[in-house]
């Protein structure tokens, strides 16, 4: 249980059904908050029972970013929002992402959705001086050579998160992003299904290990809470020192 009280706050996770997102919900969740999160399927139960207890507590909004026109159609019928965490993201492997479409694609979802996302709720973040919280990659820092669409996406979110913090601070909502390095979600399936693989990679991580999405999500309780209230505009590293190397 967090020690952050979020006790009749109301959070919103875009990407909230699995992974960094649905982890981060869930901390918000035993914090105290209502949250809401976003998922590409119609309900929660379409997503069977994969992993027990995933939407325990949690409200449950379908939000498809594959669709150009999704987040202009949604309504998430809320009437304020104190913490938005765009957690939204995708990648392609096997050097898909070279190909105009796919680039475009990942893009679209990884960069261009954020935007539009937290413009459709600024309005409800401004009425409650709220906290924006953006979940890029160290990829956007390093240059994974394979993976053009998300490293450039992922650069662009760091970028965009500064520029935001910035731009929307008069309005009394504090902007801020993490950057994860490895961290076991199915996005890295392709390295931790791999023992062989995976190892050569912690090898490169000074503190030996890949991250657990548990941790990433203390990090976004942090940035919502009033511990960070003169923070605006940063993106934290979390990727064991990775970066260091």
């Amino acid at each position: 249980m967090s020690t952050i009280s979020f006790e009749g706050k109301q959070v919103v996770v875009i990407g909230g059904s699995s992974g960094i997102g649905n982890a981060t919900a869930q901390a918000f969740r035993n914090a105290g908050a209502k949250v809401l999160v976003t998922g590409t399927r119609d309900t929660a139960e379409a997503y069977g029972d994969q992993e027990p207890g995933r939407f325990k507590g949690l409200a449950y909004s379908r939000l498809n970013l594959d669709d150009p026109d999704a987040v202009a159609q949604w309504e998430p019928g809320l009437d304020s929002l104190d913490v938005l965490v765009l957690s939204q993201g995708t990648v392609e492997y096997g050097r898909r992402e070279f190909e105009a479409a796919t680039f475009r694609r990942i893009v679209d979802i990884n960069l261009n959705s954020i935007l539009a996302c937290a413009e459709k709720l600024r309005p409800l973040l401004a009425k409650c001086g709220g906290s924006v919280i953006t979940i890029s990659s160290v990829g956007g820092l390093r240059v994974p050579i394979g993976n053009p669409a998300y490293a450039a996406s992922k650069a662009g979110l760091i970028h965009l998160t500064r520029v935001l913090g910035a731009a929307w601070a008069a309005e009394g909502i504090r902007v801020n992003g993490i950057a994860p390095g490895l961290v076991r979600t199915k996005l890295i399936s392709v390295t931790t299904d791999n023992p062989e693989r995976l190892a050569k990679r912690v090898m490169g991580i000074p503190l030996k290990r890949i991250a657990e999405p548990e941790e990433i999500a203390d990090i976004a309780l942090f940035l919502a809470s009033p511990m960070a209230s003169y923070i605006v505009g940063q993106t934290i590293v979390a990727d064991g020192g990775r970066t260091l190397a």
